[in-house]
């Protein structure tokens, strides 16, 4: 799913391959579905400026939709990579990329192929991008996370350490750390300066599907196939791997686990 930038529309796509928008305050749904895709759809996400919504399905296509008319905007683009398991609008919304089978596609705004990018070994699950738009941050099947440059598609960084694949990433707003969510049961806090692993991993019960980050940095919220919600505390975390007393750092991230569960599955899906 993804959410309007004003926060008062939310938009779900099905495994029948339509696009259900809704109103948030109403809990409505806003006319009829949107229908184009010939598969599931398995990404969306909304343009910065709020005037498109981008869908990426396993029939192979991305989508382009008016969110006003739920009509798509444009022809839909043929992917080199099977399944769009990601897509992802750049933060200027000048491009958008798309993840797949083993690749990373760049796309204009206009929707022309700007590089591919290969290096996974296998399906590309989650992207994000870096504030200026420089980074792209991707994590794969192959259980690594990876750190492109944009323009050309130079592989920088490749961090390693799940034993499963990497099914979400985001990164923290200072862009200090990123954080990644596994089919091995846990969630990683990384160090983007020493591209290490920060502490040990933090655990669920199955695999985790989603991870967030609240908008201030405070709060890291994991969910997955446990049917349960964990709300860390990303200080806490940093604090107790520096040395910091053990028993605070706990009780402060199981305290506020319980507080804010419920305003995180408002808020961060």
């Amino acid at each position: 799913m993804t959410i309007s930038p004003d926060e008062t529309m939310v938009v779900c796509g099905s495994g029948d391959g339509r696009l259900w928008p809704w109103n948030i305050k109403e809990g409505s749904m806003i006319g009829e579905p949107w229908e184009g895709h010939d598969a599931p759809v398995r990404s969306l996400d909304w343009s910065p400026n709020a005037l498109e919504i981008a869908s990426g399905s396993e029939d192979g296509t991305i989508r382009r939709w008016n969110p006003d008319t739920g009509r798509q905007i444009a022809p839909p683009i043929k992917t080199r990579h099977g399944w769009v398991e990601a897509v992802k609008y750049s933060p200027q919304g000048d491009k958008f990329i798309s993840g797949g089978d083993g690749a990373i596609c760049v796309w204009s705004r206009d929707g022309k192929l700007l590089i591919e990018i290969k290096g996974h070994d296998d399906m590309v699950t989650s992207l994000c991008w870096s504030k200026d738009g420089a980074h792209i941050f991707s994590g794969s099947f192959d259980h690594t996370i990876r750190k492109w440059r944009a323009i050309d598609g130079m592989e920088l960084v490749v961090l390693r350490g799940h034993t499963n694949s990497v099914e979400s990433l985001c990164l923290t707003p200072n862009e200090s750390h990123i954080v990644s969510a596994s089919d091995d049961c846990s969630i990683r806090i990384w160090d983007l300066k020493t591209n290490q692993a920060v502490g040990d991993p933090h655990l669920h019960d199955d695999r985790v599907l989603a991870v967030a980050m609240s908008l201030d940095g405070t709060f890291i919220a994991s969910a997955g196939l446990d049917t349960k919600i964990y709300v860390w505390n990303l200080e806490a975390a940093l604090d107790r791997y520096q040395g910091a007393d053990d028993g605070n750092a706990k009780l402060k991230a199981s305290h506020l686990s319980f507080s804010f569960e419920f305003m995180l599955h408002l808020t961060f899906y």
